[in-house]
């Protein structure tokens, strides 16, 4: 018999090139707290959790964590709200289309400054 194994829900880690950019972007915009951040030194590239209601994620400046271009794909209970309170906030950088449908429900996508695609969906 096997024995029962308890897993958490899995944390991205996503490449960042510029901590001011990537709180701009996730903390400003997205509305994300910082949970803690880590650096084995100070001069040192930033390990840091973030998170937002349920959503945890993990910013990284270490060369070999995560890779520029990543997808993460996120639900939400409502989308139509949550694309309203991003479209009503003046950030330069991305401006998402109106939710589409899609393979989990409708849903839109924005970018942050490195390259990595936060999807969006409907449950």
């Amino acid at each position: 018999m096997t024995p029962s194994i308890d897993f958490a829900a899995p944390i991205a880690v996503l490449r960042i090139f510029d901590v001011t950019k990537a709180y701009e972007f996730y903390c400003d915009y997205l509305g994300f707290t910082v949970d803690w951040e880590h650096r084995f030194e100070p001069d040192l590239p930033l390990y840091a959790q973030l998170s937002r209601s349920g959503a945890l994620i993990h910013l990284s400046e270490h060369h070999g964590d995560g890779t520029p271009g990543t997808v993460l794909w996120t639900t939400v209970d409502d989308i139509h709200t949550w694309h309203a309170e991003l479209a009503a906030k003046n950030y330069g950088y991305a401006r998402p289309g109106p939710p589409q449908p899609g393979p989990g429900g409708p849903g839109f996508a924005v970018t942050d400054p490195f390259g990595n695609t936060l999807r969006f969906a409907q449950r």
